[in-house]
């Protein structure tokens, strides 16, 4: 499977309809009765779409008695992002999200999508993300001081409590007790396994059964919800003002202007170009209700704290496999920190940490495989769809694409150059998405990162205590699974090493 420069042969309604273009559509080998490709799916999801690209451009899948197809050319998938109306969120595991976040903004359907990503906007924009910043900084300072010399940490585990850290106390001024962020965490990895299973096996009736696995996911959906709605109680019953990402979004209101200076009707555009059909929806100058806020507090917890973590500890590993670059890593963080904690005015000049993060998330993207479902009958790479149709795209398969990126099993941040960062094909590379539901916190991912990265490499250089092949784990996010580093102080550029308490008494 090549990159095209053409993308004929789709829908002319489609914002990026170009010249007609051959496509070839198949259907994957190797299905089974009744079942059809879940168990090859389930079983080594990564290797069986990787190895679709071969036969095809828009590859059907088939999943019991349903089908999804897969497309498989970055061209394809411009136009299924670049167009939400006709490719709305949906498919089996949006519809399995939504047991998760509910209705909030990564799940909604494009109907409510434009006011919630306009009540949600505010909270994102650069002005608030340059105040997280020091928030940030503070957090992954204090994560990273508790670290001991000879400790081994389980890294996937640590980057998920900075995260917490990090999240929470950007979102809510304070981090979760201890406890609390061990129980959120653990109820998080129970419900996300849950919800890859059903997915990818959508045997909607065999769930409400009470097996022991049923009972564990429905426990552990249970707990998060009730944690998510204490937060929302005390902040409604509070008059304080806190200043941080959730009081902008109880307090903010669907009120962008429009002609005359009268709040926007549905279908006008405007500034935020999400601009969707008539819908049901609270009046348009109404505040977030206490569901909404659920919804996205919910959203952001899980976005935030899952996506970066494991972002950071792919980051890591890498690092750890690749000597070279861990040296050009620390020769910057040297050269731009001089042994004090990074900060928000230093990320211009941690140019070398963003673009290993950037190869980090092109090797191992986080949100690995996403779908989404036809609003009407329509036309993908020459063959007709029909409405209800789920479609899917998988950028971790995307990002695996010679053509778009030479050798692409190789760890090489300096594609992320400006003189070879321009030759990458356009919509080939994907970790936050694109179009109008692009991930609203990708510049808030990024700062997190980056400030991350450097605060760790600066003290610590991380080493796996033994020889070991570390495979992805795909579930609803592509993790690493365990990952077991020792912790080792590192010299600073004046060849001294940094002050960090020893584990030994």
């Amino acid at each position: 499977m090549g990159i095209r420069g053409a993308a004929g042969g789709r829908a002319t309604r489609g914002p990026v309809a170009a010249a007609p273009h051959t496509w070839t559509v198949s259907t994957a080998p190797g299905g089974v009765p009744l079942l059809g490709h879940a168990l090859p799916l389930w079983r080594r999801p990564l290797d069986f779409l990787a190895s679709l690209p071969a036969h095809g451009d828009l590859v059907a899948i088939r999943l019991g008695p349903q089908r999804v197809w897969l497309a498989c050319d970055p061209a394809l998938v411009q136009q299924i992002l670049m167009d939400p109306r006709t490719y709305d969120k949906g498919g089996p595991l949006y519809d399995t999200m939504r047991m998760v976040l509910g209705n909030g903004l990564v799940t909604c359907t494009q109907g409510v999508h434009r006011r919630q990503r306009r009540l949600a906007q505010p909270c994102f924009r650069p002005s608030r993300i340059a105040d997280y910043a020091e928030v940030m900084s503070a957090e992954i300072g204090a994560a990273v001081g508790e670290w001991r010399s000879g400790r081994t940490l389980d890294v996937t585990d640590a980057m998920m409590d900075l995260s917490a850290r990090v999240t929470t106390g950007v979102l809510m001024s304070t981090s979760l007790d201890p406890g609390l962020a061990a129980e959120v965490r653990a109820c998080l990895s129970t419900v996300m396994r849950g919800v890859l299973l059903r997915a990818v096996v959508p045997l909607g009736p065999l769930y409400k059964l009470p097996t022991p696995g049923n009972r564990r996911f429905d426990r552990a959906l249970a707990r998060l919800h009730h944690i998510i709605d204490g937060i929302i109680a005390e902040r409604r019953g509070s008059t304080a003002r806190h200043g941080d990402l959730l009081d902008t979004l109880l307090r903010a209101t669907d009120d962008a202007p429009g002609p005359g200076g009268h709040p926007a009707p549905e279908g006008t555009p405007s500034k935020c170009p999400h601009a969707t059909a008539p819908q049901e929806a609270p009046h348009e100058q109404d505040p977030l209700t206490d569901q909404e806020a659920h919804d996205q507090l919910m959203t952001f917890l899980v976005a935030g704290i899952e996506t970066t973590a494991l972002a950071l500890a792919w980051t890591l590993h890498l690092l750890a496999a690749h000597p070279e670059e861990e040296r050009r890593l620390h020769a910057e963080v040297d050269s731009v920190l001089a042994g004090r904690p990074p900060a928000p005015d230093d990320l211009p000049r941690l140019g070398h940490a963003r673009r290993v993060v950037t190869e980090a998330l092109r090797m191992y993207p986080p949100g690995w495989a996403l779908t989404r479902v036809t609003t009407t009958d329509t036309t993908l790479a020459g063959h007709r769809l029909a409405a209800g149709s789920t479609v899917l795209y998988s950028a971790y398969v995307l990002h695996q694409d010679p053509v778009a990126f030479p050798d692409p099993q190789r760890f090489d941040p300096d594609r992320w150059l400006p003189e070879r960062a321009g030759s990458v094909p356009g919509g080939a590379m994907l970790p936050f998405a694109a179009g109008n539901r692009k991930c609203i916190g990708d510049h808030f991912a990024m700062t997190e990162a980056v400030l991350a990265l450097a605060a760790i490499a600066a003290r610590w250089r991380l080493r796996p205590p033994s020889a070991r092949t570390v495979r992805p784990v795909p579930a609803a996010v592509l993790s690493p699974g365990p990952l077991p580093m020792v912790c080792e102080p590192r010299r600073g550029p004046d060849g001294t090493a940094p002050a960090v308490p020893s584990e030994a008494p």
